[in-house]
């Protein structure tokens, strides 16, 4: 029998950095190098300390800095040092970052509950459009991420983004690639069906995703997703509640933070 439960987590994001050193151009989040600073400890532990009891979790969402850059000692140690202030003051961390190393992701396993970075897509189609410039967006690098976090025993969060100029296949296919990840590593908790949604600072004149195809999607990757994972379903980015109720009736049980 499939379970009627549906999860959420009652979550805070909290992000060290906007500055960015990939250039997706369908990016409404990133700021220039050098446009906007690093959010200081103290700014970032007054804010955690203003949070209502109800948050568990603390997301760590941060703009990325290159692995070969001399900054990135610097910004590891700080996402480092936000996780244990986030535990010592009564929160659950979880971390996405961008790709790590594997040093980085071990230590990072320390001060976290979970962690995750999402696929996106595994075809090598996009590095030649959106993710022309944005080296970290290589599928197979982020796919080494997924096989490393299985490594490491660390509990993980992954997903794929729509709407991006991919066909149908590539999302089976990127779905079958999560898919085989699980059934060797079983780390995977859930897998985030998230549909890209026009902001207003991207360069990438896309449509969008069509929410209405979004319960189809569901049902697709369910049938291909072991049943050890979770499908979730960003309620932020799909505010029609029939299309919300169609999803959770195909399969969707975990509404994210």
């Amino acid at each position: 029998m499939t379970s009627r439960v549906i999860t959420y987590s009652s979550a805070y994001t909290l992000v060290p950095t906007y500055e960015c050193f990939n250039r997706c151009t369908y990016c409404n989040f990133r700021h220039d190098i050098g446009t906007s600073g690093w959010m200081s400890l103290a700014t970032a532990t007054l804010m955690l300390r203003s949070l209502p009891t109800t948050i568990c979790e603390i997301l760590i969402l941060s703009g990325e800095v290159h692995p070969q850059s001399l900054d990135r000692a610097a910004w590891f140690e700080h996402i480092f040092t936000l996780c244990e202030q986030a535990i010592e003051l009564g929160f659950l961390p979880h971390t996405n970052v961008g790709p790590l190393s594997y040093p980085e992701m071990a230590r990072l396993k320390t001060v976290n509950v979970s962690m995750g970075l999402m696929l996106e897509q595994s075809t090598p189609h996009l590095l030649s459009t959106v993710h022309k410039h944005a080296p970290s967006k290589n599928p197979a690098l982020r796919l080494n991420q997924l096989r490393q976090a299985g490594e490491l025993k660390i509990p993980f969060t992954t997903g794929i983004l729509v709407g991006l100029g991919e066909t149908g296949t590539d999302r089976v296919e990127s779905l079958k690639t999560i898919a085989q990840v699980q059934m060797e590593f079983g780390h995977l908790q859930e897998c985030i069906l998230q549909p890209y949604s026009p902001g207003t600072q991207e360069a990438w004149m896309g449509n969008g995703f069509d929410l209405a195809e979004l319960p189809t999607l569901v049902a697709i990757a369910r049938d291909i997703l072991p049943s050890t994972m979770a499908i979730q379903i960003p309620p932020n980015l799909v505010t029609q509640p029939s299309v919300l109720l169609a999803c959770l009736e195909a399969g969707a049980r975990d509404l994210g933070g």
